[in-house]
C-alpha cells in the first residue's frame, strides 16, 4: 500500500436558485461535467466530485493563489458561487491492494468494490474525522480538513503499518486521473 499527498486547488461550486442548468452549461464549456451526488467525473486536468445536491468540489492542479477561484467566480457570476477551499483541505492518495481494507477499519461506508466502485464519491467519517473519499481506477483520493490532517495521517500510518505502508512522492490531481505519470 502506498500513500502520497495529492496537491490540488479545491473549489466549491454551488448553484444559486434556478442557476443549476446555467452552471452546468458553463462547466461543460470548461471541460467539467457536473455529476450527480455520490459520483465523480474527470474534468479538464482535474476532477469534479458531487457529495451533496447542487454543490460540486472541483479539484484542479495548483495555480497561483486564488487564480482558479477568480476565474470561476467571473464565469459563474449570477448563476452560482465559487468558494476557494484549498487551504482548508489536505489531499491524500492511497493505492495498492490493501488500501480499501485499511480504510474499512475506520470508515462507516462499505468500501468493497461492488458497493463503492471507481467513479464513486462520498462524504463520510474515517477515524472519527470528516473525510471526502473518491474512488478512482488506480486508488482512493481522500480529502480531510487541514486542521485535523495530521491526526488522520497518523491514524492511517498506524493502521496501515501491518500492510506495509510506503510513503510515495507527492502526486497531482491530474496524475491520479491518469493524465500524467505519478
Amino acid at each position: 500500500m502506498a500513500r502520497a499527498r495529492c496537491l490540488a486547488d479545491v473549489l466549491e461550486l454551488g448553484a444559486r436558485r434556478a442557476g443549476a442548468d446555467r452552471l452546468r452549461e458553463i462547466a461543460a464549456a470548461q471541460g467539467a461535467s457536473l455529476p450527480e451526488p455520490g459520483r465523480l467525473q474527470r474534468a479538464a486536468h482535474g476532477l469534479v466530485l458531487a457529495v451533496r445536491p447542487d454543490r460540486w468540489l472541483l479539484l484542479l492542479p495548483p495555480a497561483a493563489g486564488g487564480r482558479a477561484a477568480a476565474q470561476w467566480q467571473e464565469r459563474t457570476a449570477g448563476c452560482a458561487f465559487t468558494v476557494e477551499l484549498s487551504a482548508g483541505f489536505r489531499g491524500l492518495f492511497v493505492s495498492g491492494p490493501a488500501a480499501r481494507e485499511v480504510l474499512r477499519r475506520g470508515c462507516r461506508l462499505d468500501l468493497a468494490d461492488g458497493h463503492f466502485p471507481p467513479g464513486s464519491a462520498a462524504a463520510t467519517i474515517i477515524a472519527q474525522l470528516a473525510v471526502i473519499i473518491a474512488a478512482l481506477p488506480r486508488g482512493l483520493l481522500l480529502l480531510t480538513a487541514a486542521s485535523t490532517a495530521r491526526h488522520f495521517e497518523e491514524w492511517l500510518r498506524a493502521t496501515a503499518q501491518p500492510f506495509g505502508l510506503a510513503d510515495a512522492a507527492d502526486v497531482t490531481v491530474a496524475s491520479v486521473c491518469g493524465e500524467s505519470p505519478t
